[in-house]
């Protein structure tokens, strides 16, 4: 079931209007101009491309956030777990794909529940899990929708091949609570095209077998914008863009100012020249690394890095660059991989025009089951 925030405590009801380093730290800081410019320039170049735009709420967990997106063209959400999905229905959402095997009694229940309410579909990527699914949606009104998960070259989830993408898609046919609805992968990052061409085999595999594909999905921020060259991808998967982060400017796809989200912090020790002590540790900003060095990107000390992590502490090896910050003075991070973040914190405060507009429950947090 979904969880339930811990209510806000008037001080920080007090900070809206306020600058926003008037807010405590460690924290975690949205610009909505920049959310909604995000959101908006990707939504025209789906539209502009063909695309069917279903963006994944991981990233931010945040009803409101779901609905800016949905009221800007999205043609429904992703959520990675069943409780993601629970949250997002009783926030209003009536068009959701899950795209994890969904597995065990009690989970099945819920799915069962949870198609009741909304249009669903799963994705799948064994005849085991397909089974659970049909069992647990015997005697439905409708059937449930079902994508074949394909691995597609990242490793993860997913069938082998699109001769085995074909087989599983006769076995989701031949069970009457279940429709076959078409393909899905989450691709290997910079092999969005191989992907593409795997599924374009995949499906006329399909349909020479009479298995109609209507819907092949596809996804991954760091390939957005070549998306529209997909000619097999009917749908596109996106969560990360609506925040950006660290990773996607070292993979040029955004910029500095296209990053939404911060990690406000404090430096709190200044031990030597060199180095400053900030209250965002592993508790405040992800431990990934995603190929780069160090933890984030201070953009008031370029040259800064941010080398390691404690649970409360983040070390800022300040390198030769000008800015000597004191003790006491905020600065902001740019974290490796936003997503992680959100999953930290019960609130976001929303900026606009450098002050404090709202506070927003991460509604979806901890909604790992």
């Amino acid at each position: 079931m979904p969880t339930s925030p811990r209510p806000f405590d008037d001080n920080s009801l007090d900070l809206i209007g306020r600058p926003f380093n008037a807010v405590d730290t460690p924290a975690v800081i949205v610009d909505l101009d920049v959310v909604e410019a995000n959101v908006r320039r990707f939504q025209a170049y789906c539209d502009e491309h063909g695309l069917r735009l279903r963006p994944h709420i991981k990233t931010h967990k945040i009803p409101e956030f779901a609905a800016l997106q949905m009221k800007a063209g999205a043609v429904g959400i992703n959520c990675q777990k069943i409780g993601e999905a629970e949250v997002m229905v009783d926030a209003g959402m009536s068009d959701i794909l899950i795209t994890f095997n969904i597995l065990g009694a009690a989970k099945l229940a819920r799915l069962r529940r949870l198609a009741g309410r909304c249009a669903l579909t799963v994705t799948a990527d064994s005849e085991t899990v397909v089974a659970g699914l049909a069992e647990a949606m015997a005697g439905a009104e409708r059937p449930l929708d079902v994508l074949v998960e394909c691995d597609t070259g990242a490793g993860r989830c997913g069938v082998q091949s699109p001769e085995a993408a074909r087989d599983l898609a006769r076995r989701i046919a031949a069970m009457s609570p279940l429709r076959f609805k078409g393909l899905m992968t989450y691709p290997k990052a910079g092999a969005a095209r191989a992907a593409a061409d795997w599924l374009a085999k995949a499906k006329a595999l399909c349909e020479e077998d009479g298995l109609p594909c209507p819907v092949v999905s596809s996804g991954g921020t760091p390939d957005m914008w070549g998306a529209g060259d997909l000619d097999t991808v009917t749908e596109y998967r996106v969560g990360t863009y609506i925040y950006n982060d660290r990773s996607l400017i070292a993979r040029k796809v955004c910029t500095v100012a296209d990053c939404a989200l911060n990690v406000l912090a404090t430096v709190v020790s200044r031990p030597t020249a060199g180095r400053a002590i900030i209250d965002a540790g592993s508790k405040a900003l992800t431990s990934d690394l995603l190929g780069l060095d160090g933890h984030g990107f201070i953009p008031e000390l370029p040259e800064a890095s941010i080398h390691a992590l404690s649970e409360e502490h983040g070390f800022v090896d300040l390198g030769n660059g000008t800015g000597q910050p004191s003790v006491g003075d905020k600065i902001r991070v740019i974290p490796n991989h936003a997503c992680v973040v959100s999953n930290l914190v019960d609130r976001v405060y929303a900026i606009r025009g450098g002050k404090v507009s709202g506070i927003l429950r991460v509604q979806a947090r901890g909604c790992s089951q």
